[in-house]
């Protein structure tokens, strides 16, 4: 079996390495040519598309973003317009290449692609990817991860990759829609955590009371656990996944809520002004 992985960022490069280290002939892909020169003594890492060849699993890790508050999914759409077109015109008989998106997209972004993009000549599976930074042995490519298919024979070819082959456990879903809502989800549900530690932190410090020895205190029952309150909340997923959820259904007075609050934690960390001086803005 042969693999190719597009994006060798944050979560596409460990991915390659983790395919190699277990014995498997991988390349990586990446329209950046300094992040190809970067990990190519880790990785065979190509820039240019048309030098990589027709692999039997093609694995997308290409970052997905926001722009006006609307999700941005084209980076998904042109990987797989370059696969599409990588494997056009060829013979595969039964043996269809699977392709897995572990970027993070909205519901029905996978249906799409197999419709309009592959016109349904791949196998096509969605593993989120739950990889951090922040630990990558614990929290790495190797974790348990859902994994949702557009049908029965990739949702059996997905699982023969990831779980036989990589030996990644899986929690299967019923459908793709479902893994896709599941990486926003829980995303989110962390941003909405976050959101009310930092709200806490700013109604302790109104009534002068020291927000540490409140959560700590809180904290001692056994279904209660707040979170530290920060910075604000920062990096790439969260806030953009909690937008994606928010885009999806009017049913989102929560999500709007929890991202006013961290604008306005922000502004209260920068501000010397007390924070019932701050307003909250209006949607």
């Amino acid at each position: 079996m042969r693999v190719c992985v597009l994006g060798l960022g944050q979560v596409g490069f460990p991915t390659a390495k983790y395919i190699k280290e277990k014995g498997i002939e991988v390349c990586g892909y990446d329209i950046n040519t300094s992040v190809v020169e970067r990990v190519k003594t880790n990785v065979n890492a190509i820039a240019n598309w048309q030098d990589v060849p027709v692999v039997d699993v093609f694995v997308i890790c290409v970052s997905t973003f926001l722009n006006n508050n609307t999700p941005d999914l084209s980076p998904i759409f042109d990987a797989c317009e370059k696969i599409a077109e990588k494997i056009k015109d060829r013979e595969f008989h039964d043996k269809l290449p699977l392709v897995s998106i572990e970027s993070t997209v909205i519901p029905g972004t996978c249906r799409k692609v197999y419709d309009k993009i592959f016109y349904k000549k791949v196998r096509l599976v969605h593993v989120p990817h739950r990889y951090w930074s922040g630990d990558p042995i614990k929290y790495g490519v190797k974790q348990k991860r859902v994994l949702g298919a557009i049908d029965d024979k990739s949702l059996k070819l997905g699982l023969r990759f990831y779980k036989d082959m990589l030996g990644i456990p899986v929690h299967p879903v019923s459908s793709i829609e479902v893994a896709e809502l599941s990486k926003i989800s829980e995303n989110a549900y962390r941003y909405v955590q976050i959101a009310f530690a930092e709200e806490l932190r700013m109604i302790c410090e109104q009534l002068g009371l020291n927000f540490d020895e409140l959560r700590s205190a809180c904290n001692t029952k056994w279904n209660i656990e707040i979170l530290e309150a920060r910075e604000g909340i920062g990096g790439h997923c969260l806030p953009k996944d909690t937008a994606y959820l928010a885009s999806l259904s009017k049913y989102n007075v929560l999500l709007n809520s929890a991202m006013e609050v961290d604008r306005l934690y922000r502004q209260w960390l920068s501000s010397s002004n007390n924070v019932k001086n701050l307003s909250y803005k209006k949607y």
